[in-house]
């Protein structure tokens, strides 16, 4: 069956998405161009450390038209991840952030994008589309703003009022013309909670994040060694950080039944011990394999010397040998075990 009114286009994609498993589905216009005032000061700050794939594709992101030309509208859709944080096991183990407990979200969510993708072609062969899941130079988060997908919260997270700010962002632009949704006005008020919780100062007093000092961008994508002063800071977090999203208001408790997520807590001196190699086996398809085996061994290390329990001192002396930043992260944490 094929439809013809653009206005049964949007009650559709709609349907289909909350089939698909989306907690929200909402529409944006193209017009007017999305501004990019926040974003350059963000560049030229240098707060963007690493990630230079923000600035090459900083004018992708600026004129979505460049990716799909004749686009007229964005779906933004919002896939929930909340799960209840499994008990500590305590010891030698370290803490990754939720998004990374189960499979990488680029290929379960893609694929339900392009499902969407594959019935609109079949009903409207005629409207063309561009899908991203976090991978393209594509501003989800703006457009999730303005679609009215959550609000930006003062932590730069993407917030669902009363709801959550757990939930990836896929977008999938359209050259039909929607009818936009309205966006959401912020919620934060004068809550600081998120501010006042990180341990590394990296979000501002009035919104925006210093994702240098951001733990997430420490333990996740810096290739170089962690600066000295951050170290400590770091705590029990081997990859990623929630505790922004830990002490937001409008997080939702869940009670998860059925089976535990497996990467939660990671031993720490198992993790010291993994050669790139047994790190590319062990977390294929798992976000985790984003960090490189030289960087979370190296976090491992942070850890460790953060948690300073005497018992990790083998495992850490025969990480000294490896050199480079995994040394340096070992040698440090030597040095805070042995202060201590």
């Amino acid at each position: 069956m094929r439809y013809g009114a653009p206005v049964e286009l949007k009650p559709f994609l709609q349907s289909e998405a909350t089939r698909l498993g989306f907690l929200s589905a909402r529409v944006a216009a193209t017009a007017p161009s999305m501004s990019m005032g926040h974003y350059d000061d963000f560049l030229a700050a240098g707060w963007a450390g690493e990630m230079d794939w923000l600035a090459t594709g900083r004018d992708a992101r600026a004129q979505i038209e460049t990716l799909l030309p004749g686009a007229r509208s964005v779906l933004v859709m919002a896939f929930d991840y909340t799960r209840a944080l499994p008990p500590d096991p305590g010891g030698l183990t370290g803490r990754v952030a939720s998004y990374a407990w189960g499979r990488d979200y680029h290929n379960f969510v893609l694929r339900r994008v392009r499902k969407l993708q594959a019935a609109l072609r079949t009903h409207w062969p005629g409207v063309g589309s561009y899908s991203s899941v976090d991978s393209r130079p594509v501003f989800e988060r703006a457009w999730a703003a303005r679609a009215g997908v959550g609000f930006v919260g003062r932590n730069a997270c993407q917030i669902l009022p009363g709801e959550s700010s757990r939930f990836f962002l896929a977008t999938l632009a359209l050259t039909a013309e929607l009818e936009p949704d309205v966006p959401i006005e912020d919620h934060c008020g004068r809550c600081r909670r998120c501010v006042d919780a990180c341990p590394t100062g990296a979000i501002r007093p009035n919104g925006g994040l210093v994702a240098t000092r951001c733990i997430s961008y420490l333990t996740i994508e810096a290739d170089a060694p962690c600066p000295e002063a951050l170290r400590p800071l770091l705590g029990r977090w081997v990859f990623g950080c929630d505790d922004c999203q830990d002490v937001c208001p409008h997080q939702r408790e869940r009670d998860d039944e059925g089976e535990l997520p497996t990467n939660v807590w990671l031993d720490l001196p198992q993790l010291l011990r993994q050669s790139d190699e047994d790190h590319v086996a062990r977390f294929l398809g798992s976000p985790l394999r984003r960090a490189a085996g030289r960087r979370l061994r190296r976090n491992a290390a942070y850890v460790l010397g953060n948690l300073g329990d005497r018992a990790a001192l083998p495992n850490l002396e025969a990480a000294t040998r490896e050199g480079g930043v995994v040394g340096d992260a070992a040698e440090w944490a030597i040095a805070q075990i042995g202060a201590r």
